[in-house]
């Protein structure tokens, strides 16, 4: 009799339950504050009784734990330096959407060589996560797999569903189980809809297939999430973080009853894939606050200690370190320099408004 199943499977492997790496890998009181606290600043900074800019910054992909934390110890100084106007997040994205094929991420191959050794890659993650918070270093990362945030949710202050995923269904609920807020990008086209209906989707209750912390198949019952926001990061028909495209942007939130409260994507297609032209967009978003303009609450920036990117090769040992294996970076020089004039624009904004 011919078989009916698994015909283009050739294996699969046990998935280490989360309350086994919970175990292992336990957040402590020191990590617990460290996430729990900016959490609570990033929703003061959504309604806007903060009137700081949230920075979401770091590398486009984490595949180095040693670089990852020396970037998050040049960070430290500069983030404590500018706390009164930025609160500075770093970005550590585990999982990377692929337009057709490549490198998945820390979490898919974290050996870079088409292992495949996800469990491994789950327990790096959740060590670099825990490493970070306790040195008081708040995370942010792009949830991809509905079934990673059991894993290392607990220890991210910040969340993005990308352009991709906003208008699935599957992260529409995953998002209204999150315990942070989350960022919404806006799809592929440009539009903002689709970021817009799904944060009004993720706000409201949800029931749908999931794993337990045991790592049995379960109905996860959700409340909803009223932390979401709009993500502007470009599309096809170009940028959209000047000034015309934030206040079309606040006017579509407005309208559907939302908080005119709005991230902006340095890179992807408001830079135009060019990682030297982020500066251009953060000099737009400085002019915006300079000029009074409340409506973009954060930024995103891509940076790494190296800038550029450079290929993945089989010959480990030839990676530049400090360097992207995927999109391209601003160096950290630079990124220095253009948080000192981010944080200068905010001061003024601070000044202009009255408490």
């Amino acid at each position: 009799m011919a078989a009916t199943s698994d015909l283009h499977v050739v294996e699969t492997r046990p998935l280490v339950a989360p309350a086994l790496l919970h175990r292992d890998l336990p957040i402590d009181a020191a990590s617990t504050e460290t996430v729990a606290s900016a959490r609570r600043r990033i929703q003061s900074i959504l309604r806007g009784d903060d009137l700081r800019l949230l920075v979401v910054v770091g590398p486009c992909s984490v595949h180095d734990k040693m670089a990852a934390r020396e970037y998050a110890q040049r960070l430290a100084p500069i983030r404590e330096r500018l706390k009164d106007q930025l609160e500075v997040v770093m970005r550590v994205y585990f999982e990377k959407p692929r337009t057709t094929v490549g490198w998945k991420g820390m979490i898919n191959d974290p050996h870079l060589d088409g292992s495949y050794d996800i469990n491994t890659g789950l327990r790096r993650a959740r060590g670099l996560l825990l490493d970070l918070a306790r040195e008081g270093i708040p995370t942010a990362t792009e949830l991809l797999d509905p079934v990673v945030p059991q894993y290392i949710a607990d220890l991210i202050s910040w969340a993005a569903i990308g352009a991709r995923t906003t208008e699935s269904q599957t992260h529409r609920e995953m998002a209204s189980g999150l315990s942070m807020p989350v960022g919404y990008k806006n799809g592929t086209d440009g539009s903002a809809s689709i970021a817009i209906n799904a944060m009004q989707a993720s706000a409201r209750p949800h029931h749908f297939l999931g794993i337990n912390r045991e790592g049995q198949a379960s109905i996860v019952s959700t409340t909803g999430n009223p932390d979401g926001h709009l993500v502007l990061r470009g599309g096809n028909g170009g940028s959209n973080y000047h000034l015309e495209a934030v206040q079309a942007a606040a006017s579509e939130l407005s309208k559907a009853g939302l908080k005119e409260r709005l991230m902006v994507d340095c890179s992807h297609a408001n830079s135009n894939k060019d990682y030297r032209r982020q500066s251009d967009v953060l000099a737009s978003v400085a002019d915006q606050l300079r000029a009074g303009s409340q409506h973009v609450m954060g930024v995103m920036i891509e940076s790494h200690l190296v800038e550029g990117n450079q290929k993945l090769t089989a010959d480990l040992s030839q990676l530049t370190y400090g360097q992207s294996i995927t999109d391209a970076c601003i160096s950290f020089k630079a990124t220095e320099q253009l948080l000192l004039d981010l944080a200068s624009a905010v001061g003024e904004l601070q000044t202009a408004v009255p408490a």
